[in-house]
């Protein structure tokens, strides 16, 4: 594994914290991170197995290994990890993979992100994401939560390309503000996007806007003040509608959730207040939906236990 970075990258512990209120940073110090990563199906002693076969690191964004938890035929999970463990003014995070054909990788990460105040105004930070998935391929895309902290300012950018008969499922979730320390998100501006398309058409193109100060933020009819929203997608299930009544019957009704489908995305929605419910809605879903998916149960990554 190579790193690429300026001679002037700091050292994580550069960072100067300051109070429970927000983090500002010295502006002299700021992150570029990117990573590049490739994965390819190869038959190995009469076995079929997925290999990262390309990693391309800059700045502190780096995988350390493949884990086989599944078997070595089974799919390949890569924990990306940041050592940082957030975004502030300036920062900017690139994530690429590409699945070659039939190709089965699992992408998540050792811990939440932390999306801290901002010391200017506009985007401040940005992460940009873009899954590529050929023919024949599934890749399962399952960070850990977003933290967006009080006068976070910034942009996310979510951008899936499939081939042919590609498989994807995926999740984001994000929380704003810090409950526990009584820090509401009421300042600042986060806008996701999301875009899905299979062979060049778009099947699911989609922007969501976060400022606390606009009327959408706490009425009724946009967010009604919460803080935790959530998006669970799948796509190439081949019973949509099997599927969606499966998750019905199985995640626990309640008005925070719902499950739709449109153009070949089924899409869960959750908005509240509660995180860990958020969090457990989505992977009780995903657990739900991986065996019609990928044919294979569930296998839960083991950094989400530590």
């Amino acid at each position: 594994m190579t790193i690429f970075a300026p001679l002037n990258t700091p050292l994580p512990n550069d960072r100067e914290s300051a109070n429970d209120s927000g983090h500002r940073f010295d502006t002299g110090r700021r992150w570029a991170a990117s990573i590049e990563l490739g994965f390819e199906a190869r038959r190995e002693s009469l076995q079929r197995i997925t290999r990262l076969v390309r990693r391309r690191h800059y700045g502190p964004l780096r995988v350390q290994k493949p884990f086989y938890p599944e078997g070595r035929d089974g799919c390949c999970h890569v924990y990306l990890l940041h050592p940082p463990g957030g975004l502030v003014s300036g920062d900017a995070l690139s994530i690429t993979a590409s699945l070659a054909e039939g190709a089965h990788a699992l992408l998540t990460t050792p811990a939440a992100a932390k999306l801290y105040k901002a010391d200017s105004h506009g985007v401040a930070w940005a992460q940009h994401t873009h899954l590529n998935v050929a023919d024949g391929a599934t890749l399962e895309w399952l960070p850990q939560e977003t933290l967006a902290f009080d006068g976070s300012r910034g942009e996310q950018t979510t951008t899936i390309d499939l081939t042919g008969s590609a498989r994807c499922i995926g999740w984001e979730v994000l929380a704003l503000g810090r409950p526990v320390g009584d820090l509401p998100f009421v300042s600042g501006h986060l806008e996701q996007r999301f875009r899905l398309t299979r062979d060049g058409r778009p099947l699911w193109i989609e922007r969501q806007p976060m400022d606390p100060t606009h009327p959408r933020f706490k009425g009724h009819w946009g967010q009604g003040g919460s803080t935790v929203q959530a998006t669970l997608w799948a796509v190439g299930l081949g019973d949509e509608n099997e599927a969606i009544e499966a998750l019905r019957e199985q995640i626990t009704a309640n008005p925070r959730w719902a499950v739709t489908r449109r153009r070949g995305v089924l899409l869960l929605r959750y908005i509240g207040h509660e995180r860990n419910e958020a969090w457990a809605i989505c992977q009780q879903a995903w657990e739900i939906l991986r065996p019609g998916l990928t044919g294979q149960e569930a296998h839960i990554p083991r950094i989400w236990l530590t």
